[in-house]
């Protein structure tokens, strides 16, 4: 460590940009947050978080809070779009073997959360809106960086937590596109009862160049995502619930009444990108986290959780060595960590994607041959395992001087 405590920039208020704020607190650095929009908050879209995930959130402090919305996850289910199962995960016996459950929770609940626990625990803590950085210059004794409402600020690490499109980025690695999938993801959020959906719910569904998944998140409250291949930038036209519920026609039930129950404003379509691993993430004082590093589709359901892991051994590192040497050693141990699941993710998404029926039928019949037995061993020992090492949470330490200066400090 230097002699005086860092002060670390983080640009990106999402969910990895906050969880790397609360860890670098809690071990006495000083963190100013700058996010580009104009209020702090995230998406409404639902997050499958896993024992790995959980666990972090354990050793942040905040996931008793989490719990309080959030259902546990029992077993978790993956079949055809006729209900065909060819794997089912009993997750909830990680509870006894890692001490904390699968969960699935808002993804607004989560941010929110968060955001309190760094306000809780640092009153002065600055997280500031409205005001992304731009552009970075660094020295030899730290960084400075452009706000896009003019400002310039002065720290000793930047962090980009800006998501796959950020500007941090392509100010160490250069301007490259992210790459897109080849399918669409519709998501949206459903108030709903229903017995087919008890609390814990989780669903995977495999069709014909389209899926479908859901599960809930709060007390009658569960969260969709239909699928499909298509070419990217398309629009709807019309309520996209006559489309969803055309292509669904036929499936699972409660399929059709998830869609039904599903207010059409509550309903967002996206492309799906991502990226192949990167082999460098950072330069000198500077490093990236979360999807501006290493965006993971949702087919493993590991994007939130990897970024709370990125965010505690950046803590980690930065608390025991000086700070470049300390973001290489972070960027060592997450790149070989993401890299294979980047991989796995793309995957399973373009297995997902098959529409010939052959191709389809060999699908159905390989899945339900190797995914009780091999994906879920190989998921369980190389996703959740990993995240043993945070059982035992750290003692907080005390909190330097929270005052902070603008450039030329």
């Amino acid at each position: 460590m230097t002699q005086r405590p860092l002060t670390v920039i983080i640009s990106g208020g999402g969910i990895g940009g906050l969880a790397a704020a609360l860890a670098l607190r809690q071990r006495g650095i000083r963190v100013r947050v700058f996010e580009r929009a104009t209020e702090l908050r995230d998406g409404g879209a639902g997050l499958h978080i896993w024992t790995n995930g959980t666990l972090a959130l354990r050793y942040l402090g905040v996931l008793d809070e989490v719990l309080e919305t959030a259902p546990v996850q029992h077993v978790t289910h993956f079949g055809t779009w006729r209900g065909d199962l060819f794997g089912s995960w009993p997750v909830g016996d990680f509870i006894d073997r890692y001490g904390c459950p699968t969960i699935a929770v808002e993804r607004s609940v989560l941010h929110r959360v968060l955001t309190a626990a760094v306000s809780a625990y640092d009153t002065d803590a600055e997280i500031r809106t409205g005001a992304g950085v731009v552009g970075f210059e660094q020295d030899a004794s730290g960084v400075t960086v452009e706000l896009s409402d003019g400002d310039r600020v002065r720290g000793d690490i930047l962090i980009g937590a800006d998501g796959i499109h950020g500007a941090v980025r392509p100010g160490l690695l250069g301007e490259h596109p992210a790459r897109y999938t080849g399918y669409i993801a519709w998501r949206g959020k459903a108030q709903l009862l229903h017995e087919k959906i008890p609390p814990g719910t989780f669903y995977a569904l495999f069709g014909p160049g389209t899926r479908f998944t859901f599960y809930d998140v709060a007390p009658g409250v569960v969260h969709w995502m239909s699928v499909a291949n298509g070419a990217p930038g398309g629009r709807d036209s019309g309520d996209p619930r006559e489309l969803l519920a055309q292509r669904h026609r036929g499936w699972m039930s409660p399929i059709d009444e998830i869609l039904a129950a599903t207010p059409e404003q509550d309903i967002i379509r996206g492309d799906v990108m991502d990226r192949a691993p990167d082999r460098r993430w950072g330069s000198g004082r500077v490093t990236l986290l979360g999807d501006a590093a290493h965006p993971i589709t949702f087919n493993i359901g590991q994007g939130a959780c990897q970024a709370l892991e990125d965010a505690l051994v950046l803590a980690e590192e930065l608390d025991t060595t000086d700070p470049v040497n300390a973001l290489r050693r972070y960027e060592k141990q997450r790149r070989k960590r993401t890299a294979g699941l980047q991989q796995v993710a793309w995957r399973i998404g373009r297995l997902g994607a098959l529409e010939n029926p052959l191709l389809i039928r060999a699908r159905e019949l390989g899945m339900r041959m190797v995914w009780p037995r091999l994906v879920f061993r190989i998921a369980e020992r190389d996703q959740i395992s990993y995240a043993t090492r945070w059982r035992t949470p750290p003692a907080p330490k005390p909190l330097p001087d929270s005052t902070f200066q603008t450039d030329g400090a």
